[in-house]
Parts: C-alpha cells; sequence; structure tokens
C-alpha cells in the first residue's frame, strides 16, 4: 500500500473508474504507480468502448498502432493500454478476476 494525496491506494491494479471520482466519464480506469519516490495516478482508456480481445484482427492491429511489442514505462497510459489486452479484459467497467493471478505470473506485481 501506499499513500496518495493522503489516502491509501495500491500499487499496480488497475481498477475502473467510479462515479464521482475525477476522469469519470473521460477515462475508463485507474491505476496507481510508483515512479521513483512518488506515486502516480495513470488513467487510460475510452469509457465507451468495450476492448473485444477475443477477436484476433482487433487485438493484432490495436497492438501494432500502439507498438505494444514495447510498451514503456509503467507509468504511462500506454503501458497499461496494451496490458489490458494481453493480460485481462474490461467487460464493460467490469475487470476480470483472473487479472490479478496473470499480473503475478509474469512478475510484473
Amino acid at each position: 500500500m501506499a499513500e496518495y494525496k493522503g489516502k491509501k491506494v495500491s500499487l499496480n491494479k488497475p481498477r475502473p473508474i467510479r462515479k464521482g471520482e475525477p476522469s469519470y466519464g473521460r477515462k475508463k480506469s485507474v491505476v496507481y504507480v510508483s515512479d521513483g519516490g512518488k506515486v502516480k495516478r495513470v488513467t487510460f482508456g475510452d469509457p465507451n468502448m468495450t476492448i473485444k480481445k477475443n477477436q484476433p484482427g482487433r487485438r493484432s492491429n490495436f497492438r501494432a498502432r500502439h507498438n505494444c511489442a514495447d510498451p514503456g514505462p509503467k507509468t504511462k497510459a500506454r503501458y497499461w493500454s496494451c496490458k489490458a489486452w494481453v493480460l485481462w479484459g474490461l467487460v464493460g467497467c467490469g475487470i476480470v478476476a483472473a487479472w490479478n493471478t496473470s499480473l503475478a505470473a509474469t512478475g510484473v506485481m
């Protein structure tokens, strides 16, 4: 657990943005990451779209368009957006429970 603007947050665990939170309606998900000694809030995802990772054409086009072979640092939205297509799915705004298991298996957590 880390502290971000006076509240305790979990690091490297994306979740949907709740109604009333900053960025609600503008972004789909939020994750808190450690950037050196600071905690950074990263928002990502279009709230009006769902990812359809079970369709190989869409997945490969997205990954090519966003250069997911080299997603960059964890402090950028592109990193988490690419991981969404690889490790977990957003169904509407719900995060699939297998996220933490998959993420731990890849060594990100």
